[in-house]
């Protein structure tokens, strides 16, 4: 099962509402819809609450992309709420902070495997109970890799990250993303 995220209670809640607006819903059945959809945990109770709508505005799990490349000189590069993880990454970075906010993206692969080529700068992976991360293949040269050891936390594995390549005069951070004060989640 794969978590719902705050963008694919949104999506539904505009689904039913285009659905009622449509006359499809009544007003009662919209407002137990949304309520349902609001405290949806995962995508398939957001995919029964538009399964009697019609297709074009039924819920979709996202199709991930078996490679995704970074390729980028002194500049910056986020993925953040909502991207799709996807099979394989390479990233050719230097001078440059690359960020895979993996905590709040939607995963529909149980490994990601990052191709790394990284010198003067940083890859900052941030992290959440099930995300496992592996450096055990990656050479560092004037490195600095701040991973922490994979400890059973009784939590299933929902991704394992492997990373393998080269990181040179850089570091590698794997954390847990900080919480913004007054914002809940």
């Amino acid at each position: 099962m794969i978590r719902a995220s705050h963008a694919d209670r949104d999506r539904v809640v505009d689904v039913l509402g285009a659905a009622a607006g449509d006359g499809r819903l009544t007003a009662g059945e919209l407002d137990e819809r949304v309520g349902a959809a609001l405290s949806a945990r995962t995508l398939g109770e957001l995919v029964a609450l538009t399964a009697d709508l019609p297709a074009e505005a039924a819920v979709r799990t996202p199709e991930a992309k078996d490679v995704v490349r970074i390729e980028q000189q002194g500049a910056s590069t986020r993925r953040g709420e909502g991207w799709v993880v996807p099979r394989r990454m390479e990233i050719r970075s230097a001078w440059g902070e690359v960020t895979l906010d993996l905590a709040r993206a939607v995963i529909t692969h149980g490994t990601l495997h990052i191709d790394l080529d990284l010198h003067a700068g940083s890859l900052k992976l941030l992290t959440r109970p099930g995300i496992v991360v592996d450096t055990d293949s990656l050479t560092a040269s004037f490195a600095e890799v701040k991973a922490p050891r994979t400890v059973d936390t009784g939590v299933p594995v929902t991704l394992r990250v492997e990373i393998a390549g080269t990181i040179s005069y850089g570091k590698i951070v794997v954390r847990a993303p900080r919480r913004r004060f007054g914002r809940k989640g």
